[in-house]
């Protein structure tokens, strides 16, 4: 199962895994479940979850039912347990929506729960981050994960979410970090051999390797930052149950 996941994130673009992966995972769901591990999202138990990853695919990650990885999981009880999101009425724009959340998202807020874009077949609007086609103050929460790794200038994407959130708005961008962590963030136009820019940025799409001065360049696009550690706030057994991430930082940003 790892080679074949591993195989698949390699060589099949995103747009095609989402097509689709979620009835082919629905079914060998159906062969993993238990009582070992659950997801919070569907609340259904498993005998473990699927490995993921590109490269040396990690043990227990992958929910075959929601499609939620370790840190989807850590966010949902992040937005249960520490936010508004689930009991108050909000409008949502939802950057490279993940599967995981979309169906729960759009129960909850409607049609005022936005799915965005580049290419992904799943989202409402086809959008560029750099320039996000809605009016100044249109929000009240955005989410954007794993994407700023990817575009070519991410101050100018976490300006343009900024603009789009209204005064008292937040949102929760995370990126990837991959050891070891370095002090500033590092960006290198000339590697274009895709073989290199994995090895120096983590995945040959990546355009940056994040160090810990993202938080840093989150305010550089003026946003407010609470660097939410939430998982230590998590008793031992619940890491366990929902397999989270060990070291996950939730970026909530702000709009002053």
């Amino acid at each position: 199962m790892k080679q074949i996941i591993s195989f698949v994130l390699r060589n099949i673009p995103r747009k095609y895994i989402q097509l689709v992966s979620g009835a082919s995972l629905k079914i060998i769901g159906l062969f993993y479940r238990g009582n070992n591990v659950y997801c919070p999202i569907n609340g259904k138990g498993y005998r473990k979850f699927l490995p993921y990853g590109r490269v040396n695919p990690r043990e227990n990650a992958l929910c075959p039912d929601t499609l939620s990885l370790e840190r989807h999981r850590l966010i949902w009880l992040y937005l249960k347990n520490k936010t508004n999101f689930f009991t108050s009425k909000l409008k949502v724009l939802h950057v490279a929506p993940e599967q995981c959340f979309m169906k729960h998202f759009e129960a909850l807020h409607k049609e005022n729960y936005i799915t965005a874009d580049l290419e992904s077949p799943l989202a409402k609007v086809k959008m560029d981050v750099h320039n996000i086609p809605f009016e100044e103050n249109t929000f009240d929460v955005t989410f954007c994960n794993h994407v700023m790794e990817h575009v070519d200038d991410d101050i100018k994407a976490m300006s343009e979410l900024k603009r789009v959130l209204k005064p008292g708005g937040w949102g929760i961008i995370q990126v990837p970090f991959f050891p070891p962590l370095q002090d500033e963030t590092y960006e290198n136009n000339a590697i274009t051999d895709p073989k290199e820019r994995e090895k120096v940025f983590g995945q040959d799409d990546h355009v940056r390797l994040y160090g810990r001065d993202y938080p840093d360049r989150l305010r550089k696009a003026g946003f407010e930052v609470i660097e939410e550690n939430y998982i230590n706030e998590i008793p031992h057994d619940w890491i366990q149950k929902y397999a989270l991430p060990k070291d996950e930082i939730i970026y909530l940003v702000k709009k002053a």
